[in-house]
């Protein structure tokens, strides 16, 4: 059974990145997630108990994950939470996880940077190009530069092609 979650929480742990011998990207962690609840007798925020969580993603998420994520992000997610008991020789215990579907930096933490990636099609390697380095997406930039709006000299709105278009 799994059901699915939304989980924030800090990263706890380096991010394991392996690629399998059938070429699968994998990329798994530890999240710690604390509940912060403001205690009014006084007058103070106070930490609840910390939820740790194994997060493990996969493919082209793994890969992204791999190079942009690292100990003590603050990160957002969303998966499948999957829960398993487990016991051996001499103790026992559950395991929490998540197979993340999507995964990013909490922005109420702070900032961040985006660059969209383009899995390559060679059968060689699993890497990723960036957008920017493909014809097709060059081009692309510029139809959007064409159609875009820029400040003037005098800070008025000019749409490339048309005269000067006042704000607001």
């Amino acid at each position: 059974m799994s059901d699915t979650i939304t989980v924030s929480g800090l990263v706890a742990t380096t991010p394991r990145h392996i690629v399998t011998s059938e070429g699968l990207p994998i990329t798994s962690f530890r999240l710690a997630s604390t509940q912060r609840r403001f205690d009014r007798s006084n007058q103070r925020w106070i930490d609840g108990e910390t939820n740790w969580y194994t997060i493990t993603s996969f493919r082209q998420l793994a890969i992204n994950s791999a190079t942009s994520i690292g100990k003590g992000d603050r990160v957002v997610l969303s998966g499948r939470l999957k829960i398993r008991e487990w016991e051996n020789a001499d103790r026992s215990g559950t395991n929490i996880e998540i197979e993340a579907d999507s995964l990013g930096h909490d922005l109420m933490w702070g900032t961040a940077q985006f660059s969209r990636t383009i899995a390559s099609v060679s059968s060689a390697s699993n890497q990723t190009e960036s957008a920017d380095s493909f014809p097709a997406a060059e081009a692309e930039a510029e139809a959007e530069t064409e159609t875009e709006t820029d400040a003037s000299e005098d800070g008025e709105l000019v749409a490339a092609g048309s005269s000067a278009v006042k704000p607001f």
